[in-house]
């Protein structure tokens, strides 16, 4: 890793009627990814965004597009987002009925496999795909739609997987999605969580002095 903590704005909270813009704000702001959610109206109750906006952001700038696939059966989609520009890819344990083809699939690609679950699954879940995946993303609001409220139980589960992690010496990222704001960031590091999504709190409000915070914040830790 890079650095100890990565910051990973999601787009979901941006002005979509200058995604551009608001990408290059973040660049010039050190993010070290872009959090791009996709979502099917079937695995979640919202439709986003899809691979014709990913292929045209890609031209903006070399930032790692983070793209979380909530959709059902992803695998049928890989390939197009590997092409459309994705660096690291993220499946929802719950979406896949073959969750360890998925995967394959994704490094197939040459992109960056990822694993996801929701506030109501166990990291045991997970935890045999351990060796096929750089991160395991824990959803901290149930997905579907920005702006909820941080689910604090899910912490635990961080600390957790933090400890299976360490004890089995892996090299794996955790990340946390879902109400995360300057608030209540350092509980959610503290629980072992090193890659921070942040969807309002990043781009409500000034930008700038927002990211500025996150790192004072992470580096008190």
């Amino acid at each position: 890793m890079d650095t100890k903590y990565k910051m990973a704005p999601s787009i979901l909270a941006a002005d979509f009627s200058r995604l551009g813009e608001e990408i290059g704000r973040l660049e010039k702001n050190g993010a070290e990814y872009v959090h791009i959610d996709v979502m099917d109206g079937a695995f979640v109750p919202n439709i986003s965004i899809g691979i014709p906006v990913i292929r045209s952001l890609r031209k903006c700038t070399d930032l790692f597009f983070d793209v979380h696939l909530m959709v059902n059966e992803p695998i049928r989609y890989i390939d197009r987002f590997a092409e459309a520009g994705a660096d690291g890819i993220t499946v929802h344990a719950e979406a896949c009925t073959d969750l360890e083809a998925t995967l394959d699939k994704i490094a197939q690609t040459g992109k960056k496999p990822a694993v996801s679950i929701n506030p109501d699954t166990g990291i045991d879940a997970v935890i045999p795909y351990l060796d096929k995946v750089g991160m395991v993303l824990l959803m901290s609001v149930y997905p579907g739609y920005g702006g909820q409220k941080f689910i604090v139980e899910t912490l635990d589960k961080s600390a957790a997987l933090r400890e299976y992690i360490t004890k089995n010496k892996l090299d794996i990222d955790i990340e946390m999605d879902g109400g995360i704001k300057l608030d209540n960031v350092k509980k959610v590091v503290d629980a072992g969580v090193n890659v921070i999504v942040a969807g309002t709190g990043v781009f409500r409000g000034d930008l700038s002095a927002n990211m500025k915070s996150f790192r004072e914040i992470f580096n008190k830790v």
